[in-house]
């Protein structure tokens, strides 16, 4: 009777320590379904983040200035300038957009009469209303402007011509010296002046020049 009871007293100790055992197993589970659950949340965010990363970088830029797609405004050459002009119209005559002839004329005692006129395709104003005049490179082949005629400033163009008249010699007696040639330009610094042939040989002292004009009446240079 005794071994039976002894039988049965370790049976339910063995019961008693298998529910204990239970237990506590029961009781660990939780914490370790945390645990398990805390390691695999990060997992699962870095798996995202990096899946976002993958995405973002294999997506072009909306705003990003590709040198493709930049677009700037280019510059366009042209030849006409900025008030739609072209080059040689509505500038300052230069003696070397001028063609010039000299007549030999026998009013007021003999002059010299130099029509000008602008080159093909040039427009231009003689805005200096007093051509620069010599006879040889000497101070004393000067001609002096006599203040006659005078437009300020004329226009010349196609068939349009300006006059200026020139008298070598302005003195009595027989002095002066001979020259061939007449020196004009339409200013005083003008780097290319030209060189005109005169009709026949001139004897110069003391010259005079008039203005320029569209009429050649008002060239006839006199000393007043």
């Amino acid at each position: 009777m005794r071994s039976r009871l002894a039988t049965r007293s370790t049976r339910l100790v063995l019961a008693a320590a298998a529910i204990t055992a239970l237990a506590t197993t029961t009781a660990c589970d939780p914490e370790d379904a945390a645990d398990a659950a805390g390691t695999a949340a990060p997992s699962a965010a870095s798996a995202s983040s990096g899946g976002s990363d993958g995405s973002s970088s294999d997506k072009p830029s909306a705003s990003g200035s590709g040198s493709n797609g930049s677009s700037t405004g280019g510059s366009t050459d042209k030849t006409d300038s900025g008030d739609g002009k072209k080059d040689g119209y509505g500038q300052s005559c230069g003696t070397n957009d001028l063609s010039f002839t000299v007549t030999s004329e026998s009013q007021a005692g003999g002059y010299y009469l130099v029509t000008a006129k602008a080159k093909p395709g040039i427009t231009c104003f003689l805005e200096v209303n007093t051509p620069s005049v010599s006879f040889g490179s000497g101070a004393d082949g000067v001609a002096s402007p006599v203040g006659q005629g005078g437009e300020d400033p004329i226009k010349l163009t196609g068939s349009a011509v300006a006059y200026t008249g020139i008298n070598p010699k302005t003195t009595d007696g027989e002095g002066g010296t001979e020259f061939e040639n007449v020196i004009i330009s339409t200013t005083e610094d003008d780097p290319n002046p030209a060189e005109l042939k005169l009709p026949d040989p001139a004897t110069v002292e003391k010259p005079i020049v008039t203005n320029w004009a569209t009429n050649r009446a008002e060239t006839v240079p006199v000393i007043v």
